[in-house]
């Protein structure tokens, strides 16, 4: 599989799994473990985690999983996020909803990780909402003693506009690695706000959560995912494309911006179905087809 390089000495698989809804897929660990070699077999190495998914229980799962077979741990690429708090029975200690980027949190949402994990080290971190309470001078100096501490080795940001990655990055003395944003072909608000762009001038690959728009374009009958829905049927039997996921991962594929889709499947044809669209090439034509069916006229 392609790799896309992230930093010195790091890469990413071009697909990358996510596991969100780990804890809704009700795997034992053995099964689980079985879903990563899946993956690791055809090409995708990197798996992206949040400490509050699953209510903060899927960092854990994934964990218990690795445990069976830690000598896979140096053969993937872990991400995980930090900055929501959510009100959760297995945090009780948590009051609201908020955000919190402060030096404390950062730090103590990383031990966590690295605990559910059950790994040494972190290889992104991203802050995973802007803080519009954010101190980025506390943010730093978290992100600085943990790269000290060889317990996170690069970070990164997700969701954030560039007037907020602009604004962190002023702080830091090394490189922010990745933006994890919303990009499918129904989601075009990153395509935009030059947002996209902004990866593009920074020279950092964009991470895309819900690439198919959390499946709605499967079922929806909304006049636009019905139209698309039938523009994606037709340009995938023009490109041989098995199922119209495959051209919308392809959509992303071909964009310059070198876009990672996140797939945050439990099912193993779901994961293949993103796999193979990797060689599947769509022309200006498709490209800006697809595009326009979304915004529901011609561009200018």
């Amino acid at each position: 599989m392609e790799r896309i390089q992230m930093a010195e000495g790091l890469s990413f698989s071009r697909i990358i799994h996510g596991l969100w809804r780990l804890n809704e897929w009700n795997y034992s660990s053995e099964q689980t473990l079985d879903l990563i070699h899946h993956a690791l077999d055809r090409g995708i190495t990197t798996f992206d985690h949040a400490d509050i998914y699953g209510s903060y229980t899927c960092e854990e799962l994934f964990g218990d999983a690795i445990s069976l077979d830690p000598s896979l741990r140096e053969k993937i690429e872990l991400v995980t996020k930090c900055g929501i708090v959510l009100e959760s029975p297995n945090r009780p200690e948590h009051k609201s909803h908020h955000y919190n980027t402060s030096k404390e949190h950062i730090i103590s949402s990383v031990e966590n990780s690295l605990k559910n994990l059950r790994t040494e080290y972190i290889d992104v971190l991203l802050i995973h909402r802007p803080d519009p309470f954010m101190d980025p001078e506390q943010t730093v100096e978290a992100f600085t003693q943990l790269k000290a501490q060889g317990k996170v080795r690069h970070f990164g940001v997700s969701n954030f506009k560039q007037h907020q990655f602009d604004l962190l990055q002023s702080y830091m003395d090394e490189k922010l690695i990745t933006n994890q944003i919303e990009l499918s072909p129904l989601q075009l608000e990153n395509f935009e706000d030059g947002t996209l762009n902004l990866c593009m001038k920074e020279r950092i690959a964009p991470m895309a959560w819900s690439p198919l728009s959390g499946g709605s374009i499967f079922s929806s009958q909304e006049e636009r995912e019905v139209r698309m829905r039938n523009v994606l049927q037709k340009i995938g039997e023009e490109i041989g494309a098995e199922s119209i996921d495959q051209v919308m991962y392809a959509w992303l594929l071909a964009h310059p911006a070198k876009i990672m889709p996140i797939v945050g499947s439990g099912k193993k044809s779901r994961i293949d179905a993103a796999v193979n669209a990797l060689p599947l090439k769509l022309n200006h034509d498709q490209w800006f087809e697809i595009l326009q069916t979304s915004m529901g006229h011609e561009i200018a």
